[in-house]
């Protein structure tokens, strides 16, 4: 349990901006293995920053006067604070792996253009489209059933943080490390490291059926697998494997269309 609560400790230092510092961060401690074995706890990352912005989401809801606006600037709101406790983390990778794909067909080039921290057109544009996706099927979700949104977007957040750990077993790391402007997400993963991820998403996904059983979770998952299956096929086919930047993006696609199968299938 101590080397668990370790790798959880970790994955939340490096994914957010909870503070892990001082006796807590020594105890903690840090080696290239410990990161590789965080990545297991992705997942784990997602039920804390899900669940804290679902209560944010929650109780702007409840706050909010009855009018038609409310969804939308509970859902703003909500987004705003997610990003600030993940200081954007993947909507960074999201941008990069934007500008890197759209700025050049050449493998070699787009790996150098994703170093690059400034946001070129290509990611930009990206940028925006996923925040404006997600903060409008969520006002969508939210102007359907209130409820309904809240506990999609903590299940989104698990779900979108399980799905790159499927691209890390399954494509060889291709990030340049010592020139990379962000430490390694993941080299490699386990066997164990992915059935501990699984489990976390799957007891995610039993909380989720037990408060809303009616609700049809499964087209949510199957429409985060697609995101996951066309950014497995892009990564594999542009750059023959992943990046830090890529694990961010599939997450960011895989959270949209989480919530656009969601969507659909209340319709």
């Amino acid at each position: 349990m101590s080397q668990f609560a370790r790798h959880f400790l970790l994955a939340l230092q490096f994914f957010t901006r909870i503070p892990v510092t001082g006796r807590l961060a020594a105890w903690v401690g840090f080696s290239p293995a410990m990161l590789r074995a965080s990545a297991a706890h992705f997942p784990g990352v997602g039920w804390l920053v899900g669940g804290l912005t679902a209560v944010v989401l929650w109780g702007l809801l409840a706050l909010l006067p009855v009018v038609p606006a409310a969804p939308w600037v509970a859902v703003i709101a909500s987004t705003v604070f997610g990003v600030l406790l993940t200081g954007a983390f993947h909507e960074d990778g999201l941008a990069d792996l934007a500008d890197g794909l759209g700025g050049s067909a050449d493998r070699t080039r787009a790996l150098e253009i994703m170093k690059d921290s400034r946001i070129g057109s290509f990611g930009a544009i990206a940028l925006v489209l996923a925040l404006l996706a997600k903060v409008a099927l969520l006002a969508l979700l939210a102007q359907a059933n209130a409820w309904l949104a809240v506990v999609a977007l903590f299940a989104a957040h698990v779900t979108s943080r399980t799905v790159p750990l499927l691209v890390i077993r399954t494509l060889p790391h291709v990030g340049d490390t010592p020139q990379s402007k962000s430490k390694p997400l993941a080299e490699s993963l386990s066997n164990t490291g992915l059935l501990a991820g699984l489990l976390w998403w799957g007891l995610a996904m039993a909380l989720v059926v037990w408060l809303l059983p009616d609700a049809p979770w499964a087209q949510a998952v199957l429409g985060a697998l697609i995101g996951l299956a066309w950014m497995w096929r892009l990564l594999q086919r542009r750059l023959q494997g992943f990046t830090g930047d890529g694990l961010g993006a599939t997450q960011q696609v895989s959270e949209v269309l989480f919530y656009l199968g969601l969507a659909l299938s209340i319709a």
